[in-house]
């Protein structure tokens, strides 16, 4: 294991007896904005997939969640008895770890300020047999809009005064101009 790789295992049991099972990449010198990116498209993925799609993502931050995705898998095969086949990364989130604040001397004697930032990579797999891909989470957002879009149309009935109804206008007094 990396010394600046503190890796953090625990194996919770929830009501339904679901095994979650979590790796923390600590100190990653990586900004978190920039490894967000990557977490947000691995996310409800299977492990496989995953995997995959860290694989051929040409970033950074890619190698890092790799590195730490692994290390859940390893977790989770080694201390709950879980097959990598059933995982699903339920989590993936990366936190703001520490600041290092460095000097960049500049024009006429003055110094500015360089903030190398650090993240905390925290992956969570699941062996939920409940696959949820980009595909149906925009099919079921669809499908929400619309049931709202009917309440909507349905809902509005009209009471009274409709807007196209025509207001008698008031009317305009002559001037009477001195010629």
């Amino acid at each position: 294991m990396n010394r600046e790789t503190e890796l953090r295992i625990s194996i919770l049991e929830s009501q339904n007896k679901v095994m979650e099972v979590r790796s923390i990449y600590k100190y990653a010198r990586i900004s978190p904005f920039k490894a967000r990116e990557v977490t947000r498209e691995i996310q409800g993925l299977p492990v496989s997939a995953a995997l995959d799609l860290l694989a051929f993502t040409p970033k950074k931050a890619a190698f890092l969640i790799n590195k730490t995705l692994k290390s859940a898998i390893a977790n989770a095969e080694n201390n709950a008895n879980l097959k990598p086949d059933g995982l699903v990364v339920k989590e993936a989130i990366v936190g703001e770890g520490p600041t290092f604040k460095r000097i960049m001397a500049r024009a006429r004697g003055s110094a500015s300020r360089i903030l190398k930032r650090t993240s905390h990579i925290r992956i969570v797999l699941t062996d939920e047999i409940k696959v949820e891909t980009r595909e149906t989470r925009r099919a079921k957002q669809k499908a929400e809009q619309k049931a709202e879009k009917k309440k909507e149309t349905g809902a509005g009935a009209p009471t009274g005064k409709s807007k196209t109804e025509k207001r008698p206008r008031a009317k305009k007094t002559a001037r009477k101009s001195n010629k």
